[in-house]
């Protein structure tokens, strides 16, 4: 079982088919959507601020989730994927957003919909990636313009089949 735990009188919530990986750790004032999923090594960490997660969010093995005391607190939208080792710090991310493996986003920065951050990408303080963007590099910046169907296989595609494979792991139980 995941280790869910409280953090000044503040515990984890949840919506409804969440998935989280037995080693996975989720702490404080963190609230999940429906149909997320929460993999292997991952860690969502809401204890100096506060970490809110909409609906089919997948993140994935090894990524961390975190904000700043008192002056960042992180937003994830709805049909979101952070990749393997990717780290979301004090940042706001809305709908339909690729967060590519091991990229880091940091505080103040908004991802605004239907955009996606390249793995590797470093998205440094204050950043503001506009809607159909793609960024990649460190510090990251824009290198292409998203289109309709890269959107719909990509970002979309991505956080389908995670909710797919959760299925697999919560099968029969």
């Amino acid at each position: 079982m995941a280790l869910l735990k409280k953090v000044k009188g503040v515990s984890p919530q949840f919506g409804l088919d969440v998935y989280l990986a037995e080693n996975s750790t989720i702490v404080g004032d963190v609230n999940m959507g429906d149909n997320c999923s929460v993999w292997f090594n991952a860690v969502v960490r809401g204890d100096v601020n506060s970490i809110k997660i909409g609906d089919k969010v997948n993140i994935q093995d090894g990524a961390i989730i975190h904000c700043t005391y008192k002056k960042a607190a992180t937003v994830i939208g709805n049909n979101v994927s952070v990749g393997h080792n990717a780290m979301l710090h004090g940042c706001t991310i809305h709908d339909n957003v690729l967060i590519g493996m091991g990229s880091i986003v940091m505080d103040h920065c908004i991802i605004e919909s239907n955009s996606i951050i390249a793995a590797g990408a470093v998205v440094l303080e204050g950043t503001h990636v506009k809607s159909g963007s793609i960024y990649a590099g460190i510090p990251a910046k824009k290198v292409k313009t998203i289109d309709e169907e890269q959107t719909n296989k990509l970002i979309k595609g991505i956080s389908d089949n995670y909710v797919m494979y959760s299925s697999w792991f919560t099968e029969g139980e």
